[in-house]
């Protein structure tokens, strides 16, 4: 089994600031649409905190790239591809894997800060090379309206997304710049892709993330800690 930390949403380079928190709740703004797309900000109710995340460069008639999306009945369809979807095959990620999908949010008045805002458990995963299923394309999702590369696919499973900003999903640690996790006890160097740097692993359990990259993958294998850890935070996205 795998665990994914998938980097998504707005951020200075995406988008221009942090996601918001509005009434307790994080509220993830996809970024801008680069290839297909016919859902606008103001269609997902988000024109205004696209406007003021990205100091107004952009409202609520621009178009986004709604990416993860989450479905009324409990599901999420997530896309893929060029060389995050490489790096995600070539680390074996597939059916029975976990997304946990983090970006960077910012309350009013405090810093930014990354945190988990929802999670997506791949039950399938669609090759868009061998077709796109009907209920994907009339779903709106960008990926299944035009392939953005050969290896295009969606992951698509039970999924929900954080209700409230709770400490138990925070990453970042207290006062810390965003890129500095709290990292569970578990999770030792060598054992999550992309960040192999030995000086990235840091005393009183603490990692120094990468600065770029979306996909970040955990082979946990069998092991019991990780899944327990897995659950709680599943547990904090569903029940908060």
């Amino acid at each position: 089994m795998r665990i994914i930390f998938s980097r998504k949403g707005f951020d200075s380079a995406a988008g221009g600031g942090p996601s918001p928190i509005v009434d307790g709740r994080p509220v993830s703004l996809p970024i801008p649409a680069g290839a297909a797309s016919r859902t606008t900000y103001g269609d997902l109710g988000l024109g205004e905190h696209a406007a003021k995340a990205s100091r107004g460069r952009l409202s609520d008639r621009d178009l986004c790239h709604h990416d993860p999306m989450f479905l009324d009945d409990g599901t999420c369809l997530f896309g893929q591809c060029g060389a995050a979807q490489t790096h995600l095959a070539n680390q074996g990620v597939g059916v029975g894997d976990v997304f946990l999908f983090f970006g960077l949010f910012r309350e009013e008045g405090s810093k930014p800060h990354h945190r988990i805002f929802g999670y997506l458990e791949a039950s399938e995963v669609i090759a868009l090379r061998d077709g796109v299923p009907d209920h994907v394309i009339e779903r709106g999702h960008p990926h299944a309206l035009a392939l953005h590369a050969t290896n295009d696919v969606i992951y698509a499973g039970p999924g929900e997304q954080a209700r409230h900003a709770s400490d138990g999903l925070r990453l970042t640690v207290a006062g810390g710049p965003p890129s500095l996790w709290n990292r569970p006890e578990w999770l030792k160097s060598g054992g999550l892709s992309y960040h192999d740097r030995e000086d990235r692993w840091l005393r009183g359990r603490r990692l120094k993330s990468v600065a770029r990259g979306q996909e970040f993958v955990a082979d946990i294998g069998r092991r019991r800690a990780p899944r327990e850890w897995l659950a709680r935070v599943l547990a904090e996205i569903r029940e908060s």
